[in-house]
């Protein structure tokens, strides 16, 4: 909500004020109103008045549970922002950035929101957003083909879609049942049944050049949960599979690691065994390091040798005399 003092605002700012309070809590009380406005509630009944008197249909119900809400058919005005909201609202924005596409959609949305805020507000605004421009931007897929691939899973219609599998290949058909869209460090991927492979897959959307919704239905598994099969789709079929046993319980190394390396089977109450794959042992060894225990790697050896040299950085980062083994 937009930012209010009370001691130097017209009465004009007070009923604006008052619009965007009722707005957002309707069947707010003459009381809390004229709390917020810094103001008794009689007082608070005349800024109500004040929006009556240009148009606006503010109803009150009277009552102990009565209060104030606008009327239906009442076009909203622009939006109003705090200063918490505006600057948070623009972090995402440039944090996200990267991961939509629509040839510049999202800094065209930045340079509306930040032409109307206070300048107060969009001085800081502007200096985030300067930051984000300095980063690396990754191509993200078309927003209004995100949304269809959504509203599809939600309705659960069955697609057609043409699909690119690397870009450097030609893109083919694929008749799918869209599972569930999901963002993903920065990516937003598809999860669905494709009947062309008669398997499950996770599909990168900045791959899918089109979709056509057809007359088909589908009813997605019972329990499925997005998120978690994304994740674990991401930890197979890589390739060197990965077998590590962690001293710790499944709880604790499961509130440590991301899923995607791979599946947690538990072998005692104190020992937890993680089976997954990776093209990458170096950086698989990094993430093992979030792991509060020690743990031993069963396969790959590259992995294993991976543990050693980022174990002698490590040692000679702290001063430590290294073994020559």
């Amino acid at each position: 909500m937009t930012e209010f003092r009370a001691d130097d605002a017209s009465p004009t700012a007070r009923a604006l004020v008052a619009l965007e309070l009722i707005q957002d809590r309707p069947g707010v009380s003459g009381e809390r109103l004229g709390e917020r406005l810094g103001v008794t509630s009689r007082a608070a009944r005349r800024y109500v008045g004040i929006l009556r008197q240009a148009g606006i249909p503010v109803e009150s119900t009277p009552g102990k549970h009565g209060g104030y809400r606008v009327g239906r058919g009442f076009r909203v005005p622009p939006l109003m922002f705090s200063t918490d909201e505006a600057l948070a609202l623009v972090m995402a924005a440039v944090r996200g950035r990267g991961a939509v596409g629509g040839d510049g959609a999202v800094d065209a949305a930045l340079d509306k929101i930040v032409r109307v805020l206070p300048a107060a507000v969009a001085g800081p605004a502007e200096a985030l957003r300067g930051i984000g421009a300095a980063q690396p931007v990754l191509d993200g897929p078309d927003p209004r083909l995100a949304s269809d691939l959504a509203r599809a899973a939600q309705d659960g219609s069955r697609l057609r879609l043409t699909y690119r599998t690397h870009p450097d290949r030609e893109a083919r058909e694929m008749l799918v049942d869209p599972w569930g869209v999901h963002l993903r460090h920065d990516r937003w991927y598809l999860l669905c049944w494709s009947h062309s492979a008669d398997a499950k897959r996770v599909l990168r959307l900045d791959r899918v050049e089109a979709c056509v919704r057809l007359d088909e239905r589908f009813v997605p598994p019972a329990d499925l949960d997005v998120v978690a099969t994304v994740d674990d789709h991401m930890s197979e079929g890589w390739g060197r599979a990965v077998v590590v046993v962690v001293d710790a319980a499944l709880d604790d190394v499961a509130a440590c690691l991301p899923r995607s390396l791979g599946r947690l089977e538990s072998l005692d109450d104190r020992r937890t065994r993680i089976v997954g794959s990776t093209d990458d042992p170096g950086w698989y060894a990094w993430q093992l390091l979030r792991v509060d225990a020690t743990f031993e790697v069963e396969q790959p050896a590259e992995l294993a040798e991976e543990c050693r040299r980022l174990g002698r950085r490590l040692l000679g980062a702290a001063g430590e005399e290294q073994s020559p083994q």
